[in-house]
């Protein structure tokens, strides 16, 4: 998995928003200290936090599993742009046959466990897949009903602060799937050092 922040809002814009309501514009100073602790207190201890709404981040989003983008959908104030299986499914039609126990030939397509049970059954999946696209004419659109779970794809993600304080608080949990807490805390991994405090006390205690 990896994360890479393509671009983030500058703090001063919703600084600049939550200044708006009282047209304190005069007492900013363009996303340094008295603006980091306005937006802290407004939009983190007075939870008035449909002003970090004004701050949006966009993410690249690479090697996740098809069932990681399942739990991807239901934060529905997040816009996605998925890399289309129709069109590269191609180089899965090239290689060799996939044996079971190939875990680091066939981790270039699926997501592994560490479960070897799992993992092998994985294997199999993806070379029947492998089987069916060098085998057939079929359409693309047909033959990718049979992808495995955990067939990897990548993303663009974009998402307000808001959204993603939401994000980061459910899916950092210990309960949450573990491929979607690696990417919780990788995502925060990747923000700004100047806007983590936004984001601080969405992580679970032992690892803020």
């Amino acid at each position: 998995m990896q994360v890479t922040l393509l671009n983030h809002t500058p703090l001063n814009i919703c600084s600049h928003a939550i200044r708006t309501c009282w047209q304190s514009f005069d007492k900013g100073d363009n996303g340094g200290e008295k603006d980091v602790e306005l937006i802290d207190r407004v939009g983190n201890k007075f939870k008035h936090a449909s002003t970090l709404e004004h701050l949006y981040y966009n993410f690249y989003i690479q090697g996740i599993s098809r069932a990681l983008l399942q739990e991807l959908a239901r934060h529905r104030i997040a816009s996605l742009s998925v890399k289309s299986t129709r069109y590269t499914l191609k180089e899965l039609k090239k290689e060799e046959k996939f044996e079971v126990g190939q875990f680091e030939r066939a981790a270039k397509f699926i997501v592994l466990t560490n479960d070897e049970m799992v993992d092998n059954a994985s294997i199999k999946a993806l070379e029947n897949l492998r089987e069916i696209l060098a085998s057939t004419t079929k359409s693309l659109d047909i033959v990718k009903y049979c992808l495995p779970e955990c067939y990897k794809t990548e993303l663009t993600w974009s998402i307000n602060a808001r959204s993603l304080q939401n994000f980061i608080s459910l899916r950092s949990s210990k309960s949450a799937l573990w491929e979607i807490r690696n990417l919780a805390n990788a995502i925060y991994d990747a923000l700004p050092n100047e806007h983590k405090f936004i984001f601080e006390k969405c992580l679970p205690e032992d690892e803020s």
